[in-house]
């Protein structure tokens, strides 16, 4: 018995030991852990350290480089200016042109950049903050008045580039440069200043002037005429119209002053009429936007049971909608009733054939073929557009050399009849303004 009992304490001591051992092992390994990761840490901060030294010390080395560096160009600037072989080409020539040019009297002015010493500056007043550029070490930079002048002359003439900077003493790149600058300006400081369609009395002066003309409702003549281009790189064919040459098309709304009041340029030039107008803003609003009226709806007249909404009218290239009115196609036999309306329509739709007449008199650049870039085209024909609105609102009287002639080169172009489907409201409204046309015009 004594035997059993003292083999079992010996078995609870070896037990003991050895989970006491094991213990051990297990300790010294967790601190053997510690300690590695904790010099782990160390080890990271220290390179962390060190980095982020290296980096300050790279920041500050930059900046004291860049003090050293801005001190010495303030110190040599202060001693003397920096002498350059050529900043720019001496042209004595350019500033003798332009002090003839200021000495024009009002007739070689006029007839030079198409409007009047007094319009000019007036333009000069409206752009100058947009021309105006920071005089800089280098040079002092072209004025604006003369920026102004290169970009009409060559808006008024055929004048190639190479010519218009002999005259002016710029280099041919600074020509092209100011006529895309200036031609930017327009379009973006006095396009929406210049031309809308007409609101308030603006819009009852021009249903009277259509009245005066012998159409009643009549708010503006739309048409379209082909500007010439180069053949662009992309889709050229498209581009190339029934006459036989490149050209894109602008689609005008036009007044009875002969003011444009809404445009739409760039379409190629195979492209009808009637596509045209169904891709332009114009249509999206007067059909989407406002349900058929293009025009407040309480300016409508009733007759016969039929509203009369003010409308615009165009030639037979048009489909007929209640807010554009066309005169009948001659593919049937007319009544006298329906010969005397299309008569009378085709007289005050005329003020937007005259109105291309005088845009492209005025500005010649939009006759001849223009080796511009096709994304830059429509902007130069929609600042041509704006200046001939310029024009007519001082009442710049149009010279009658000015005006422009069917060319063989160009010769204008006319479209086929739209013989689409026609509104039906439509079809009735004509009817009733063909059946009262003079109580209407009372």
């Amino acid at each position: 018995m004594a035997d059993t009992a003292h083999v079992s304490i010996e078995f609870v001591i070896v037990s003991a030991v050895l989970l006491l051992d094991s213990a051990c092992e297990r300790i010294f390994e967790l601190l053997t852990f510690c300690s590695l990761f904790s010099s782990y840490v160390m080890r990271r901060r220290r390179l962390q350290y060190l980095r982020d030294t290296t980096i300050r010390r790279r920041q500050y080395l930059r900046r004291r480089r860049s003090f050293i560096s801005a001190s010495v160009t303030t110190i040599l600037n202060l001693n003397h200016s920096t002498q350059r072989k050529l900043w720019s080409r001496e042209r004595q020539h350019g500033q003798v042109f332009m002090q003839s040019v200021l000495n024009f009297q009002d007739v070689q002015w006029k007839c030079h950049f198409r409007m009047s010493r007094h319009t000019f500056h007036y333009l000069l007043d409206l752009m100058s903050p947009a021309l105006s550029r920071q005089t800089t070490n280098f040079r002092s930079p072209i004025e604006p008045s003369r920026r102004l002048a290169i970009a009409l002359w060559w808006y008024a003439t055929p004048g190639e580039y190479r010519t218009i900077a002999c005259l002016f003493g710029v280099g041919i790149s600074t020509v092209c440069t100011i006529v895309h600058e200036v031609t930017k300006a327009l379009v973006d400081n006095l396009y929406h200043r210049f031309i809308s369609l007409p609101q308030g009395q603006r819009l009852d002066e021009t249903i009277v002037g259509f009245v005066e003309s012998g159409y009643p409702q009549c708010a503006g003549a739309i048409d379209g005429t082909h500007i010439p281009i180069i053949a662009p790189h992309d889709n050229h064919a498209d581009y190339y119209n029934r006459k036989g040459w490149h050209s894109i098309v602008l689609q005008a709304v036009v007044d009875h002053k002969y003011c444009f009041t809404d445009v739409f340029i760039g379409w190629p030039g195979r492209s009808h009429d009637a596509r045209v107008l169904a891709n332009s803003d114009l249509y999206r609003v007067a059909e989407d936007k406002q349900g058929g009226y293009l025009f407040p709806r309480e300016k409508s007249k009733f007759v016969d049971g039929v509203e009369i909404p003010v409308h615009i009218i165009g030639d037979a290239a048009y489909p007929l909608r209640r807010w554009l009115m066309k005169g009948f196609t001659q593919h049937v036999q007319l009544s006298p009733n329906q010969i005397t309306y299309t008569h009378t329509l085709s007289s005050a739709r005329m003020v937007v054939e005259n109105a291309f007449g005088r845009l492209k008199g005025r500005w010649r650049c939009l006759m001849k073929r223009n080796d511009v870039d096709i994304n830059i085209m429509p902007n130069i024909v929609a600042a041509c557009c704006i200046l001939h609105n310029l024009c007519e609102f001082q009442r710049e009287e149009f010279l009658p050399e000015w005006t422009v002639q069917a060319t063989a080169a160009y010769p204008a172009l006319d479209c086929e009849a739209y013989l689409g489907d026609h509104s039906g409201s439509a079809e009735q409204m004509r009817s009733a303004i063909m059946a009262n046309l003079p109580s209407l015009l009372r």
